[in-house]
């Protein structure tokens, strides 16, 4: 995704554009929409991805009821004199609007409305260039199309065999590659069902082609979904009983995930584990980890154990309930960053939980390596030491990414809703067009740990 926008969403009231990058640094004070932010950026991959309806209640976004989601300013005094009918000081409008550009040439804009309690997509919109595909709902609430190019506008009922009952616009557009080119033609001859809007011509041979042959039909819908990881991760445990390798965002999953792979692949339990290693031994936190099997069934409990080198001998090897707390926090994100074949996107929540200073801006090393491999990393952090070690990787050249590669957005209040100010880095690792917002914001923290206020 290169840049999504938000739009009378939450504290969002106004427009908000950010863009993203191979890193995306999400920063600010509490309660500015940075989880908000995590949460739409799943909902608009389930949108154009996915095969179902974003459901913003699933953790670790849980946004709870569509009224608690549409942006909900506070009206002043003389305006609720003036508008008796409106309660408790607020003004809903009754949707909101995500959109985006997932690649070079194709943006995406989503309306989302209320279907009782839940927002559901009522609108989408499909561009690239001149061409467009739009799928909503008549005022009968039967889904319809709509196509466009430059020459013009047409629409059709989707067909009978693709709408059943109450089958969501969402997995209809994973059918259009099928059904939207028969649309057109029923036997290349005589146009279908599409009707000419806003004057246009009957749509024509060459621009139903133009249509078909874009790129709003080819482009990759089959992705792994984006793992979310947790503000909080799963606490240790002294032995773990084998359970579910579903991933959850608290990372629950991770134990049984290790045991399960150095069981049965072996090749790539050998190959993560030394990743996993690596970064251990380099952070200093443990510089060996193992799993230790307490029966020979596969269904027999199992402990995870690491161990930190010493001088002239390796240390014990120690529960994983026995050493840092940090460990066991940071595992489960060292395994979705490290595991090969993974989903290309991770929404990261505070990965400096329970680390030292140290640990933290070793994470932003390992954050820059996994970005110049191609996957997109948008994290949310308060760690200055995670945010200044991918500064200076990307000055000294560690890895192959450049300044453009790490997108800043300062998530600051403004009234009654959130701003996002997008803020770059220079060849130097210098902050570009930092607001005053952003000065004043480490300035006070500076401050205060000097005692000055």
């Amino acid at each position: 995704m290169k840049h999504i926008s938000l739009e009378n969403y939450r504290c969002f009231g106004s427009k908000q554009t950010a863009r993203l990058a191979p890193i995306t640094l999400l920063i600010g004070d509490q309660s500015t929409g940075k989880t908000s932010f995590l949460a739409i950026i799943r909902a608009f991959w389930d949108c154009v991805y996915g095969r179902q309806t974003p459901n913003f209640q699933e953790e670790p976004f849980d946004l709870g009821s569509y009224d608690g989601i549409i942006h909900r300013p506070k009206i002043g005094h003389h305006q609720k004199q003036q508008t008796p009918a409106v309660k408790s000081g607020y003004h809903p409008k009754s949707s909101f609007i995500m959109s985006g550009r997932i690649d070079e040439n194709i943006e995406v804009e989503i309306t989302f409305g209320k279907n009782g309690t839940v927002p559901v997509p009522l609108n989408t919109l499909l561009k690239n260039g001149h061409v467009w595909i739009r799928d909503n709902y008549d005022i009968g609430g039967r889904p319809k199309i709509q196509v466009g190019t430059s020459r013009g506008i047409w629409e059709a009922p989707l067909p009978e065999d693709v709408v059943s009952g109450d089958f969501p616009l969402i997995g209809m557009r994973r059918l259009l590659k099928v059904y939207l080119p028969e649309m057109f033609y029923d036997d290349r001859q005589h146009p279908n069902n599409f009707a000419p809007l806003n004057g246009s011509s009957v749509l024509s041979q060459s621009d139903s082609l133009e249509i078909i042959e874009s790129e709003l039909l080819s482009f990759d819908l089959d992705q792994q979904r984006p793992y979310a990881s947790a503000p909080v991760r799963s606490k240790p445990s002294r032995t773990y009983d084998p359970a579910s390798l579903s991933p959850d965002p608290e990372g629950d999953y991770v134990p049984m995930l290790l045991a399960n792979l150095a069981n049965h692949h072996l090749d790539t339990w050998k190959s993560l584990k030394k990743k996993i290693e690596d970064f251990g031994s380099q952070s200093g936190i443990f510089d060996e980890i193992n799993i230790k099997r307490l029966g020979k069934l596969e269904s027999d409990p199992f402990q995870i154990q690491v161990r930190k080198f010493q001088k002239k001998r390796k240390g014990p090897k120690r529960n994983l309930r026995d050493v840092g707390y940090g460990i066991s926090q940071v595992l489960p994100i060292l395994t979705e960053l490290l595991l090969p074949e993974n989903t290309r996107m991770l929404l990261v929540q505070q990965p400096e939980v329970h680390l030292h200073l140290g640990v933290q801006a070793e994470l932003g090393s390992l954050f820059c390596n996994v970005a110049a491999q191609g996957r997109q990393l948008i994290i949310e952090t308060h760690s200055d030491y995670l945010m200044d070690r991918i500064r200076m990787d990307v000055r000294d050249e560690k890895t192959d990414l450049k300044p453009e590669d790490v997108s800043i957005l300062f998530f600051e209040h403004a009234s009654s809703e959130v701003h996002i100010h997008s803020i770059e880095i220079d060849e130097m690792g210098n902050y570009l067009n930092t607001p005053a917002g952003y000065r004043d914001f480490f300035m006070n923290e500076v401050n205060r740990s000097l005692g000055l206020v």
